[in-house]
């Protein structure tokens, strides 16, 4: 099979983890007051064009621009140019006088375009400003997949973009987010499918993918019938770094275990699993293997690094399980390898943290379901641990679901950002209650910035180095 039909299968076969992903994220933005209509909106001219690569872009430029040029990472899915986050955030900014700019990224490997995304970005910056003259400012801007490709032109774009704004961006990088992931997906599979060999990793083709997506949910809601069943379902939501906090719910109480597990149940119900396996199956054809292990993992440690081990030990409790014998079945059975030339590709392109050249201000929803907000923290340390932290702010709206955000709090992170830019100062632009008041203040639909510190991601490894060897459910 050529790579074009591999591809083109790839996509096709991957429409399952996308619906997924759309019943995912609408189901919080169907939460959202609806943005205020604006008759002032400027016209615009729109640009497209085709990089060497074949990677296409686009960009749209208002009649009154103000000099600034927002170059927009997209997330994860088909590699189709965009240059803004929403229809309602272009009409916002293309009426504040900002240009927009975008590309698809390489449209001829996998949807994980992280081999090609950097380059196509800076590409298009180029292709951009030939048309159009160069830029007073450029500040970049990225959404989930699109926040790490937005991270790592925050540490390689000085002298070509002055500022990046990020949101729910999976900047963590693809090693530690297959980790988490797998610990969640071998937990399920271990202990809900014991007599079943499940394949977790190194899939052939988005049917297989898709298949271990079904099996998991299948096995989890199975489970959800009894108290032994819903302990482990929350064993395994822990280690997914899931919140338990669900759209259109009112957030359980800090003690209410049980109210707690239905609204993480409720994620893995509206199909986080198939989206969990189809951008595993994408990784693995970007890396070129598997780049995620669970061999020498310790699941009592594992656990007990978790924001929810209280809930799990209540629900065990109740349901009169030892919970460990259940974790040392697990760490006895943890035999899953990785491919250490993938653990090499993933760290070279779909990781960040390393260094920061320009200012980066992070925003993220309180409750993800696909990039947990606990991302933030172990993003925050590699920078700061790089020297960088200086350069970072992170913010936080309280809501349900991934890339919920509403068009004033999206255009007040803007604002906060090109403060720090003209005055080289945060000051206190980027605080919780600074950044509400400009939201609030924009008239749009409405902000819900809170002060927030996301806790450790539930990880267990650091995402660079692995164990190699043979496996098991591999």
């Amino acid at each position: 099979m050529s790579a074009s039909t591999r591809t083109r299968a790839s996509r096709t076969r991957l429409r399952i983890a996308l619906a997924a992903l759309a019943a995912l994220t609408a189901t919080a933005l169907t939460t959202l007051p609806a943005p205020a209509a604006r008759a002032d909106t400027p016209a615009a001219g729109s640009l497209t064009g085709t990089l060497s690569d074949g990677a296409t872009w686009i960009a749209d430029v208002p009649e009154h621009w103000n000099g600034t040029l927002l170059l927009f990472s997209h997330g994860f899915g088909p590699t189709v140019a965009r240059d803004a986050p929403t229809d309602a955030v272009r009409t916002e900014l293309l009426a504040e006088g900002y240009a927009l700019a975008g590309s698809s990224y390489d449209p001829h490997g996998s949807m994980w375009a992280l081999n090609s995304a950097e380059r196509d970005q800076f590409a298009t910056l180029d292709a951009v400003t030939a048309k159009i003259g160069t830029p007073r400012r450029t500040l970049a801007m990225g959404q989930s997949m699109g926040g790490l490709v937005n991270a790592q032109l925050a540490r390689d774009g000085g002298g070509r973009i002055d500022g990046a704004l990020g949101q729910c961006g999976l900047v963590a990088g693809a090693t530690d987010l297959d980790d988490y992931q797998l610990d969640a997906e071998y937990a399920i599979a271990r202990l809900l499918l014991p007599a079943q060999d499940v394949q977790l990793v190194r899939f052939g083709s988005a049917d297989a993918a898709a298949a271990t997506a079904k099996q998991l949910t299948d096995a989890v809601t199975a489970a959800q019938a009894t108290p032994q069943g819903r302990a482990r379902i929350a064993l395994a939501a822990a280690f997914l770094n899931l919140p338990a906090w669900s759209p259109g719910k009112t957030r359980p109480a800090a003690t209410d275990w049980a109210g707690q597990e239905v609204q993480q149940y409720d994620w893995f119900a509206q199909g986080v699993l198939a989206f969990v396996e189809g951008g595993r199956y994408a990784v693995e054809q970007s890396v070129g293997g598997n780049n995620s292990w669970n061999r020498g993992v310790e699941y009592t440690g594992l656990l007990a690094g978790s924001e929810h081990a209280p809930q799990v030990r209540a629900l065990y409790t109740t349901a009169g399980l030892d919970l460990g014998a259940d974790l040392r079945t697990l760490t006895a059975g943890a035999a899953i390898t990785a491919d250490p030339a993938a653990v090499r590709t993933a760290r070279r392109t779909s990781s960040a943290g390393q260094g920061l050249e320009v200012p980066l201000l992070d925003v993220h929803t309180t409750a993800d379901n696909l990039v947990p907000v606990e991302q933030e923290n172990r993003f925050a340390g590699r920078v700061r641990a790089s020297g960088d932290g200086a350069l970072l702010r992170q913010a936080y709206v309280e809501r349900q679901g991934h890339c919920a955000f509403t068009t004033a709090e999206t255009v007040a992170s803007l604002h906060a950002l090109e403060h720090r830019v003209d005055t080289g100062r945060w000051d206190d632009a980027a605080t919780p209650a600074a950044l509400q008041r400009s939201a609030t203040a924009l008239g749009l639909d409405g902000a819900a910035y809170v002060p927030y510190a996301p806790a450790q991601l539930t990880v267990g490894r650091d995402g660079t180095q692995s164990p190699a060897g043979d496996d098991r459910h591999g």
